[in-house]
Parts: C-alpha cells; structure tokens; sequence
C-alpha cells in the first residue's frame, strides 16, 4: 500500500498515502501476509472437503455480527427476552416519528396550505363586490381560474428553493434538519412541479370555457364564434402568453420523466431551461377583461361591449394583475445568486491531476482545487467544458477532507460520462478481464481538459458522525459516498482530531456488487482500515449476487481452503455470495444496540433502498430501551 508520509499545509494535516488501486495482483502482493497459499495442505484440503459447510478458516474470519451466534431471528429466544410486553400507543408512535412522521406532517402541511389558498381564493373571487357582471359572465369558471392562478403563483415561491443546493447545505447543518427532510430536496421539487402541472390543468381547462361563454356572448353565428374563439385563443395577450407558456411546461415535464432523464440526459437538461419562457409576470399583466373588447373589432363585430372594465375600482391594469414577481422574489433571487456562484466558483484554478481506469467501466479522477474545502459525504457539480458548456453533473466525493485533492468516481453509463472519458484518455471499449485499475497517461501532444467545479454540498451521509452506531450500505458504485466517510473515519482512527471527540462509535459497512471486480475500485481503502482498525470499530461485509461459473467456484474453494485472506477481496472478512437477510441483519443490530439511535445510509438502487427503509421501519422500537434506526437515502 506504500510508505505513510505526512505535512502541514495552512494549518492542515495532508496525508500522502494513495489509495489510489492498482491491479488486483500486484495488492495482494505487496505486503505479505497479503499472500493466499494456491495449494492449501492436503490435511487441510481433505479435512474441508469431507463437510461441506464454511471452512473452518473462513467460519473464524468471520465478523462478530455474521457468527451463528450473533444472527438472532426477530422471533428467537433471545431477541424476545428485551421487549417488555406489547407496545404502546406512544411508543408506536415515536416509532413512526424516527422515519416517517416528520415526513408526513411535511407533506400534509403542504397540501393543506395548497387546499387553504385554494379555498380563500375561490371564496374572495366568487364574492368580490366589483366582479359581479364577470361572474354573470363566466359563471364558476371564472373563480375557478382565479383561484388556481393563485395556487400557482404560491407554488412559483418554493419551486426553485430545492435546487439551491449552497442554500439547503447551510440549513441541513441547524436545526431545522431534525424536522425539514432536506435530503428530499428534489423529490420536494419533482411534488411541487406536478402541483404546477395539475393546477395549470385547471386553470387552462377553466379558462377554455370561460372562452366558450366569452364568444357566445359575442355572436349567436356558429362561425363566427368559431372565429371569435380561435382569435380569442392564439391573438389576445392572455390566449397566446398562456399556449406558449404550456407547451413549455409539457416539454419540461415530458423530458424530465426518469426514464427519458437516464437515457438522454442532455435533452432533459436544456428542456428544463425553458422555464425561462415560462413569464407568468408578462401572462399576468394582460387582463382578461378586456379580452372581450380586443375580439370585437378583430372578429369583424359592431356588438357594443360593456364589460371593457370592472364594476367599480380597481379598474383593471397592468400594475395590479402582474403580481407574479412577488412570489418569485426570494426562491429566484437565491437561485440567481447560486448560478452567479457557480460562475465565480468555476473560475477558480482547477486541474486534473490523475486518472484511474477501473474494471467495469469506471474511472477515478482525482482533482486539485483552490479554495476548497469538504467533509465527508458531500458531493460536486463537476463540468467539462470539452464536452459541454452547459452540462453540470453531480457526483459523490470519493476523497476525505484530509487528502490534499478531491477524487470522484465515475461509471460511463451515458453520453456525458462515455465524452468526458474519451476526454481524459480512457480506453473503455477494450476488455477489461484480468485488468485491475490501471493508471492512465495523459495524451500524447495533448493537455488534459479543464473541469470546472460547483460545490461541495451537504446530503444525507454528511450524518454519519452524529450517530453512536451507522449502517453504511453500497450498491455497486452507489459505494462511492461511503468511500470518502470510511477514508474520514481511517484518518481519525490513526490521526484523532485535537479537541474533539467523534460520537461514533461503531460503523457496519456492507458492499453489495453484482461482480468481483468491482471489489478494486476501493480495495486499498478497505485494507488499510482493515489491518489499522484494532479495536473493530469498523465491521466490513462484502457480498456477492452475480451468478459465479463452475470454473470460478472451483478455484475460489481451492484457493480459499485454508487461507487466512479471502480470494476475491484479499481482506481477512471473507465474502458473502448471495443478497444479504436484511431481517436477521437488522435484528442483530437492534439485540447489540439497544437505547441507540442507529444512523443507516444507502445508496443505489431504488427496490433495495426500499426494502432498507422498510426494514428500518419494521425494526425501529418506540421505547426508550428500544433501538432506533434512523433512515437517510442519497437523493441528487
């Protein structure tokens, strides 16, 4: 793993220990009691081939939570003896407040503020003293409209808050984070723009027929209340503001659906920009109640009007109707500022200053930035100009505050992810078996390009040190947040912050990857914690789901037999082949824990962070001597 060395720059201690993989054959081979013997004794061999259970070697390399004797079914013995009799109503609910009762008053308070303007809204349109010859008119429809506009403009105040990420990273670190889930910024996002989407239903669905009634009152010709209602539509400032302004919307919504957002990321993100068309501001200043003046004379019709105006004042104007900038005020001028930061930021000097190609198609780029600074579990905006201007991508930070660089790793999955690779001067299109992580060189006659940088921010893993015990769990590269906490907890174990104590205590880190290549990405790391981690702070389990050949199986036995090491991760916990029994998994926790609020941190994807959360649920306890576990997700 190389020679530990160490300085001080401004006040700050660098570690120069790379944890940068190298092929998977030259780590086993650098220290060595890395070495697995091939050919175990024939004792050995013998002795494990008569009974076929775990080897004795490997039974003894297990951690303590996967020992017989630690894996306690929720209906066992001995898991049975902590509770004390049936729960109770307040202990059910304190259960349900750990994970989901913040949540769910969240989002019951905001859909009864929503059904609250909704309501005033139609109340004061429907009994306003100067509207009564309009609502002869139009009749409901007209209140209707008016009210769903104001739920709208209501909407338009949080719809950019989400997406200021600087803004979110500083309130997740008061205490609003115990009762706001900040982690669910852009779900937030995704439920306020389809409140737009339905309430923008509503509103056009009631102005197409207060049109309707609009253009009968004109004229009793079929045609030429057809006319009427075509001009009505497509030439008054309200009809054409309001048609442009919805075929911006359906284009927004239609390309930010997730399968369309995966496949091609590029569409969704410059569709999504058309919210600058989207000028409720200009759609407002129009009054509608002088829409019925403006057809007459383009319709060709020598009716009088007499509603040009209200009743009474306020007579209709520009300076009263456009009232949307007054809801967009504070959500648009903190995002306008964050977009100006991200411009200040980018500007900032920023190289590359090494690329690792790893096995499955996924690259390492480790980054020196000025003026950075980041904690564990946060995360980047990272840009490659080479590629696109315009396209900002976030990932996870894979480096600890304590390296001198910052590090992201990449899985090229996409059109972005392929271009910027080629970029940096990866070869992905060749095989990759029996070729560990591999340093790339830069291009011949040819500078690396230049990234630019927005971030770090605060996520849900930045939480991992408030709790006593946190469960850690991976899923294929959804690892990555994780790397950049356990690089955090390795420096602390060797290099203890003067002055301050960590509350953590005890890390459960699983990785769950479909193959055992992907096992190199951070082999190194784990290692390192490994052989430096005395006290067993730090429990590691590795599992495997992928379907092995017979071929592999038989050399994983024969090499496995009797080794002090695992096969495929080189580490003394040996590997776990099959989906973890998160139940048993969960259960052991909660009997080794008890009265502790345990912290668990996923990353991957969806179905298994919805079995996580739900075991979460099933095993949280209300009782003050009951464990608790606290249930935080990655969201981008």
């Amino acid at each position: 793993m190389g020679v530990l060395s160490y300085e001080r720059k401004q006040g700050k201690t660098y570690s120069k220990m790379d944890f940068s993989d190298g092929p998977l054959n030259q780590q086993a081979q650098a220290p060595l009691s890395f070495q697995v013997p091939l050919t175990p004794p024939a004792g050995v061999l013998a002795e494990q081939m008569a009974a076929p259970r775990r080897n004795i070697s490997e039974k003894g390399r297990l951690q303590e939570l996967m020992r017989p004797s630690s894996i306690l079914s929720v209906g066992s013995a001995d898991y049975a003896s902590a509770p004390l009799g049936p729960l109770s109503s307040r202990a059910r609910f304190r259960a349900w407040m750990v994970n989901e009762g913040s949540r769910r008053i969240f989002v019951g308070v905001w859909v009864f503020l929503h059904a609250l303007v909704f309501a005033f809204g139609y109340l004061n349109y429907s009994r306003k003293d100067n509207l009564t010859k309009l609502r002869a008119l139009f009749g409901v429809g007209y209140p209707i409209a008016r009210s769903a506009a104001l739920v709208l403009h209501f909407d338009v105040a949080f719809i950019m808050l989400p997406v200021c990420r600087n803004f979110i990273s500083v309130l997740r670190r008061g205490p609003l984070n115990g009762v706001i889930p900040f982690e669910k910024n852009i779900t937030f996002h995704k439920a306020v723009a389809w409140s737009i989407v339905f309430f923008s239903f509503v509103h056009v669905g009631a102005h197409v027929v207060n049109v309707y009634w609009l253009v009968c009152s004109l004229t009793a010709k079929t045609s030429d209340r057809i006319k009427a209602y075509i001009l009505t539509n497509f030439t008054t400032g309200p009809g054409l503001t309001g048609w442009i302004m919805n075929v911006c919307l359906a284009v927004m919504v239609w390309y930010a659906q997730d399968g369309k957002k995966k496949t091609n990321f590029e569409r969704f993100w410059y569709s999504h920009h058309l919210f600058i068309v989207i000028n409720w501001q200009l759609h407002g200043m129009f009054c509608m109640l002088k829409v019925r003046s403006t057809v007459i004379p383009l319709a060709g019709l020598q009716k009088a009007d007499s509603l040009g105006k209200p009743d009474r004042e306020p007579f209709c104007s520009w300076t009263t109707i456009g009232s949307f900038w007054k809801w967009w005020i504070f959500g648009g001028a903190i995002y306008i500022y964050e977009r100006i930061l991200r411009e200040v930021r980018a500007r900032h000097r920023t190289y590359i200053s090494k690329v690792i190609l790893h096995p499955s198609k996924v690259v390492e780029v480790q980054i020196k930035k000025e003026k950075t600074v980041t904690r564990a579990g946060q995360y980047i905006f990272l840009n490659c100009p080479e590629v696109s201007y315009w396209q900002w991508h976030p990932f996870t930070l894979t480096s600890s505050p304590a390296e001198e660089y910052i590090s992201v790793h990449i899985r090229v999955a996409g059109d972005f992810t392929t271009a910027f690779a080629q970029a940096l001067g990866c070869d992905i299109s060749k095989k990759e078996k029996d070729v560990g992580a591999q340093v790339v060189p830069p291009p011949l006659n040819k500078t690396l390009p230049r990234v630019m940088i927005d971030g770090p921010f605060g996520s849900a893993s930045e939480d991992v040190f408030k709790f006593e015990v946190s469960v850690l769990v991976g899923a294929g590269i959804g690892v990555t947040p994780f790397a950049s906490i356990l690089k955090t907890i390795w420096y602390r174990l060797n290099f203890p912050p003067q002055g301050s104590r960590s509350r953590l205590a005890k890390v459960y880190f699983f990785w769950i990857c479909r193959d055992y290549d992907s096992f190199e990405w951070f082999q190194s790391l784990l290692l390192a914690i490994e052989e430096q981690d005395m006290g067993n702070r730090i429990e590691i389990h590795t599992y495997l789901t992928a379907k092995i050949k017979e071929d592999d199986i038989n050399n994983i036995f024969v090499q496995d037999v009797g080794g002090d090491r695992d096969t495929i991760t080189s580490l003394r916990a040996p590997t776990h082949f099959g989906r973890p029994q998160w139940g048993k998994i969960f259960s052991s926790i909660a009997a080794k824990h008890p009265s502790t609020e345990v912290g668990t941190f996923f990353c991957g994807p969806k179905a298994l962070g919805s079995q996580l959360h739900e075991e979460c649920n099933k095993n949280t306890d209300g009782r003050k001597e009951g464990t608790k576990f606290v249930w935080g997700k990655e969201n981008f």
